[in-house]
């Protein structure tokens, strides 16, 4: 797009060239004609480069404000022990839980893999006296002696195994949330803390999406995949190891039909992660068609083109359901796969061990409890694949996380007993002293920008799209700091000042109105909670939005949200422009405020403005410059630096930069 942008740049240039040729090969025109053509070809490739540079921002803002796709995230850490390390050491004061449930995993395995292995006593002893009645022509009774107490002590060490399961869950589901609760306090600390920089190049959903999906999808893991790898691993070893105790020649049968499922599962799996891959590329595609066909309904309509509209999502959902039978079948038959080569398994092993129960090298209660073993063995190795997948997981949320919590911060603010305090009565005098500044320390963007602007003075920042107009007011509220020179107020170095302190003495009216979720009132009220509804109904009536307000539902009650429909957006500007009046500050600054509302409406806040500005130093930056014409100072901006700056018919004698920008707009 760059690249566009610059041979179309080229382009007006030459056009440019042409125009001035042509009247100077014209027979018969003076110097002053020419001169008026020549101004005439760069107002209309100046206008026509502005509008084409509003365009490339408004799609490249629309691309940055998307949301990021959680299915397109790495979910492989880089390096998984040193993400280990660092939960260990965040989580360094439930060290002694993590003890604990490491103990209590312990003795789980041990009652888990003991109780299997007490069943052969207590089945064998049933069983003994179960003939020795039979022999005697007896019934057989149960008592304290006759097997009373081996059943009690076989119930016992199953009582001992769930109490040591319980307690591990809990403590492991209390060091998960403590330490989800722990990196998010931190993260909600991080971003107070982030240089502007920071979310200009990173979209609102990547951020959000570490502070809930990775956190959430972490916390989760360490509830269930860690716990479930560790307690599999106990299981298996110390079912493996009874069972080569009852049974080696069993034992080795068991394997291999254990190592023959992990190998069919294996490479199920391989094509089962490519077949949902692109299932969830065709859910990507369906979902936008979906959204783009909601959002731009009214356009749709307009142009008749709800048929073609239809049949894209059509053919994107036919796609996605072909995809999704496979991946379902794919999914849907490892299962059963894995449980047919297990019950092949157990038919082989049962005909072996029948033949040594009937030789006599085995007891019935040995043959029972290997099939117990069979299964607590089989089933968590059949999950390993899975719990590895989801701890893997986890890990890279945790190391994008950390990746987070170590971005570089802005400079920390100077200690209150040092930092640089405003007189008592602010004037509003601001002054750029030869500052430079530069997004990447590579490419300046100013080099040297002086201006002052006097108490009560209006000062318009004006220039195409790109041209620096949003970066001076950043620097002016610390957004950025600067790379050399100062800005000062009142005659205070900013740079010494706390943050709070230097933006208590701005109120900012943007572009892009933002309402928050709750009253109106509230949002009114935003800057300065402590209002009274009185004079919060006086700063609506000033804003002239008071009146439309009364029009709703519950009046200043009535809730609602940045996505609300039924506020239009010229009165979600009027209820941000209240917004300002009501917190009355020391200096505005006004970023094409008027831009979204009628020509009707912005005469009568231009009136509400004007009051709110007299006595107070203010900085609009426009775009239409028949707004900034009574300015006291306008400063012309163009690739960072101030090319030119003056009053209104100052700038127009000059017939430079400005002039050209102001004649383009009524050309």
């Amino acid at each position: 797009m760059t690249e566009e942008l610059k041979k179309q740049g080229i382009a007006d240039d030459a056009a440019v060239a042409e125009t001035v040729e042509e009247a100077g090969a014209t027979p018969g025109l003076d110097e002053a004609a020419r001169a008026a053509a020549e101004r005439e070809a760069r107002r209309q490739a100046l206008y026509e480069e502005n509008e084409r540079a509003e365009d490339e921002r408004a799609r490249a803002e629309a691309e940055r404000m998307r949301d990021v796709d959680d299915g397109d995230e790495d979910e492989t850490p880089r390096d998984t022990w040193a993400t280990v390390r660092r939960l260990w050491s965040e989580a360094a004061g439930d060290h002694w839980r993590f003890y604990i449930v490491f103990a209590s995993i312990v003795f789980y395995a041990i009652f888990n893999t003991a109780a299997p292995a007490y069943s052969a006593r207590v089945i064998d002893e049933l069983w003994g006296h179960m003939k020795l009645a039979f022999a005697n022509n007896t019934t057989f009774s149960i008592t304290w002696e006759n097997c009373g107490r081996t059943i009690f002590i076989y119930f016992m060490i199953w009582t001992a195994a769930a109490s040591f399961y319980a307690l591990q869950s809990f403590l492991m589901s209390s060091v998960a949330e403590r330490l989800n609760l722990r990196l998010r306090n931190r993260i909600a600390q991080k971003l107070n803390r982030l240089p502007l920089a920071y979310f200009d190049a990173h979209r609102p959903g990547e951020v959000v999406s570490r502070a809930t999906n990775d956190l959430d999808k972490m916390s989760e893991s360490m509830q269930r995949g860690l716990l479930q790898l560790l307690v599999s691993i106990g299981t298996v070893v110390g079912a493996v190891s009874v069972m080569f105790v009852f049974s080696v020649p069993l034992t080795l049968v068991f394997l291999f039909f254990t190592a023959l499922s992990l190998l069919v599962t294996k490479v199920v799996s391989r094509r089962t992660h490519d077949v949902t891959g692109e299932r969830q590329e065709w859910v990507s595609k369906i979902t936008s068609a979906v959204e783009e066909g909601y959002s731009g309904r009214l356009v749709i309509r307009a142009f008749n083109r709800e048929h073609q509209s239809s049949v894209e999502v059509h053919e994107a959902s036919k796609e996605l359901a072909r995809v999704s039978t496979k991946a379902d079948f794919m999914i849907n038959a490892v299962g059963p796969a894995v449980r047919f080569i297990g019950r092949l398994a157990q038919i082989v092993i049962a005909l072996v061990g029948c033949s040594m129960l009937v030789a006599g090298h085995m007891t019935v209660g040995v043959f029972q409890a290997f099939f117990q073993f069979i299964y607590e063995a089989s089933e968590p190795m059949t999950q390993l694949s899975f719990t590895f997948n989801s701890l893997q997981s986890a890990l890279a949320s945790a190391e994008r996380v950390f990746d987070l919590l170590d971005e570089s911060e802005m400079e920390a603010d100077p200690l209150p007993a040092v930092a640089a305090k405003l007189p008592g009565r602010i004037e509003g005098r601001v002054a750029f002293e030869h500052v430079r500044f530069g997004y990447a320390p590579d490419k300046p963007l100013m080099r040297d920008v002086s201006f002052t602007a006097e108490p009560g003075q209006k000062i318009a920042v004006v220039g195409t799209t790109g041209a620096g107009k949003t970066t001076l007011i950043n620097l002016l509220m610390r957004f950025y700091e600067i790379d050399g020179g100062r800005i000062t107020l009142d005659g205070v170095d900013t740079r010494l000042m706390d943050r709070g302190e230097l933006r208590q003495q701005f109120g900012m009216v943007l572009q892009d109105a933002w309402l928050f979720d709750g009253t109106i009132a509230e949002n009114i009220a935003y800057g300065c909670p402590e209002a009274t509804r009185e004079e919060i109904a006086a700063a609506a009536r000033a804003a002239q939005v008071d009146f439309f307000v009364r029009t709703m539902p519950q009046g200043y009650d009535t809730r609602v949200a940045n996505d609300a429909e039924s506020i239009s957006q010229g009165q979600r500007q009027l209820l941000t422009i209240a917004r300002v009046l009501l917190n009355n500050p020391a200096i505005l600054i006004l970023d094409e405020a008027t831009s979204s509302v009628d020509t009707r409406t912005e005469l009568a806040i231009g009136r509400a403005m004007d009051a709110l500005m007299r006595g107070r130093t203010s900085f609009v930056i426009a775009h239409r410059l028949s707004t900034i014409v009574d300015a006291d100072l306008i400063l012309v901006m163009d690739h960072g630096n101030i090319i030119e700056q003056g009053t209104h018919k100052e700038l127009l004698a000059v017939e430079g930069a400005y002039a050209d920008l102001y004649l383009s707009q009524f050309a």
